[in-house]
């Protein structure tokens, strides 16, 4: 182990884009966190880092702030700078989502609560893009104690895909220990690792069927499902849907948004994903002078505070206790694969 007068074995790198700063604290918490300097040994000071690596005094002093806001490192004053002795003190955990929205932040919110004070939880956006999220990797793969990962990805031909090659490669390099997956399928990954995931296709067939008997006064269910939008919806949700229509015999129409000038025709109940979809939806049906829940229906996916205020039918996952969860796994040091709770609320709009 690298005691704590030695300089580590840090290389900085002139040409990159990462800050010298950002590169000396990513070198140093490397080697902290594989242990190849003793917890509690004090570090280089400001003025012997500065002079081994050729930096600044304010590279290296903002050096080791980055590694005291990750909770790696502890300062004294008037004596140096120490690597943190307390293991659970010193958790530093990545959190990558897909996309900015409501209920994505509902986990991360009751994730951070659960994890406590103590625990340091970086969140980083990658919004659907393999290369942002391979970037943002690359650089951290060394500088957290897990990596919490929404996987879902965006692909030209496909729209929605739950990972890519290359993504499935570089996970495969996280150590499983420090992996959690939330939100999608896990089936791709190997090894024994935590998640807490949604089964797509099976929620919503068995959503549908709670709500098969209210349905039933509708001749028609229409499915506005974005598959080639900015953040596709999964494919399985159609699959899903398909299976209850062709199970229970409903006739049903598939589109990719809630287009201006709609006719309702008939007596048609809406399922819809995204919220903008869902304000058109509704205020199309004012301006027919159509009453929802009796001219037509209206079901949304993912429950929000919103919703609940309009009283919006929602079908959704328990974004609360999926945050929860995970955070309650992590904490017990468990490697468990579970499934989240998914419900059915029914409200007015049906």
């Amino acid at each position: 182990m690298i005691s704590a007068t030695q300089h580590s074995e840090i290389k900085i790198d002139s040409n990159s884009s990462i800050p010298k700063y950002i590169q000396v604290a990513n070198g140093l918490a490397e080697e902290i966190l594989s242990g190849k300097i003793e917890k509690g040994h004090r570090l280089p000071s400001i003025n012997e880092l500065s002079k081994a690596k050729s930096i600044s005094r304010d590279t290296a002093e903002k050096a080791y702030k980055e590694l005291r806001d990750r909770n790696l490192v502890f300062s004294v004053m008037g004596v140096g700078n120490f690597v943190t002795t307390e293991d659970e003190k010193s958790k530093n955990i990545l959190f990558l989502i897909n996309k900015p929205c409501t209920y994505k932040m509902e986990v991360y919110d009751s994730f951070v609560t659960t994890m406590g004070n103590d625990v340091h939880v970086d969140m980083h956006l990658y919004y659907n893009d393999e290369q942002l999220f391979i970037e943002v990797m690359k650089k951290n793969i060394h500088n957290y104690n897990y990596f919490v990962i929404m996987p879902h990805f965006r692909n030209a031909a496909e729209g929605h895909v739950n990972y890519t090659p290359n993504v499935i490669s570089f996970i495969e390099n996280i150590p499983k220990e420090k992996l959690v997956i939330l939100d999608n399928s896990c089936e791709e990954i190997t090894g024994d690792f935590t998640a807490v995931y949604q089964d797509f296709k099976s929620d919503i067939f068995n959503a549908l069927k709670e709500g098969i008997k209210k349905l039933k006064k509708y001749k028609k269910i229409i499915f506005v499902h974005p598959e080639k939008a900015a953040f596709p919806a999964p494919g399985s949700l159609v699959d899903g849907f398909l299976a209850f229509c062709n199970a229970y015999n409903f006739e049903y129409e598939i589109t990719e948004k809630i287009y201006d000038g709609l006719e309702f025709k008939t007596k048609e109940a809406y399922i819809t994903i995204e919220d903008h979809d869902l304000v058109n939806l509704i205020q199309q049906i004012k301006e027919k002078k159509l009453k929802i829940g009796k001219d037509v229906g209206v079901i949304s996916y993912n429950e929000t505070p919103l919703k609940a205020l309009l009283d919006i039918t929602v079908m959704s996952t328990d974004f609360k206790a999926m945050g929860q969860k995970a955070g309650d796994l992590i904490l017990s040091k468990k490697q468990e694969i579970s499934k989240n709770p998914f419900r059915y609320i029914e409200r007015t709009s049906l």
